[in-house]
């Protein structure tokens, strides 16, 4: 009798410790924002170049099945879903060829913007085949660029966005450092390496003071990648991949399980 009563005890207890913990989750994933329609937006690192599995009809676009905005729709089942985020995107691409189908009815938006902007590519590209001077150079280009102009830039994609879809939570994504210092890696110079991570951290600040200011929410991804980065022997992101340059610097799929979409879920 009493060894009943404690089982009943003990399984009265762990029921309501499974409800709490569910009732947790179910905040952190924020099913108001799951009420309505959710819309991705904005560049590479949103539609998933890197992990994979691309949706054919996507075209140069490279949306992913793996992409983190494809894993959140998957595991939360909006209303509807517009997944519009595409490679190479710029500010720009957003404003004229992204925002169709934001409304009344778009609870949830999330997007990665800017980096393309700063000129991402022609910076890696730089600091691959260049020397440090070289590097540190385009770097300090870019960062006069986001000082500059980019806050302007963004300033109108976020404005169009809240005119579009008032009611909506955004969540603004930022980008990764990518590598980890202090380590024996090939490839780049330590001195590279700070630069780049350097330059990862003034983008993500100038993104996130842009986010702050509209209102929206800005999802820091440095700390999921942390121990994840290049150099780091489990890295979720792609060094330079010379049979495919398109996915350099990008994500692999565990980037986005484990690095972009823990980020959104709590955000959303």
């Amino acid at each position: 009798m009493r060894r009943s009563r404690f089982a009943a005890y003990v399984t009265s207890l762990l029921l309501a410790v499974g409800l709490t913990l569910t009732g947790a989750a179910a905040a952190q994933a924020s099913p108001l924002a799951a009420a309505g329609g959710y819309v991705a937006l904005g560049d590479s690192y949103s539609s998933g170049v890197g992990a994979g599995s691309y949706i054919s009809s996507s075209g140069s676009c490279n949306r992913s099945t793996k992409a983190y905005p494809y894993l959140w729709q998957a595991a939360h089942a909006p209303a509807s879903f517009s997944f519009l985020a595409c490679s190479g995107a710029k500010t720009g691409d957003v404003l004229n060829n992204q925002l169709g189908t934001l409304g009344s009815a778009t609870s949830l938006v999330s997007i990665t913007i800017g980096g393309n902007d700063a000129g991402f590519s022609d910076v890696m590209t730089t600091c691959v085949l260049q020397s440090d001077s070289a590097c540190l150079s385009r770097i300090a280009t870019a960062k006069a660029y986001v000082d500059s102009t980019l806050p302007g830039q963004l300033d109108n994609v976020y404005s169009a966005i809240s005119a579009k879809a008032p009611s909506a939570h955004v969540v603004v994504l930022g980008y990764p450092r990518f590598y980890q210092l202090g380590t024996t890696c090939l490839g780049l110079s330590e001195t590279k390496r700070s630069a780049i991570n350097g330059a990862a951290d003034y983008l993500d600040a100038a993104v996130a003071k842009r986010a702050a200011d509209h209102g929206f929410t800005f999802g820091d991804v440095r700390g999921t990648f942390s121990g994840h980065e290049i150099c780091s022997g489990d890295s979720w992101l792609h060094s330079v991949n010379w049979l495919n340059i398109s996915e350099s610097y990008h994500p692999t799929a565990a980037g986005q399980s484990g690095g972009y979409l823990p980020v959104l879920t709590s955000a959303a």
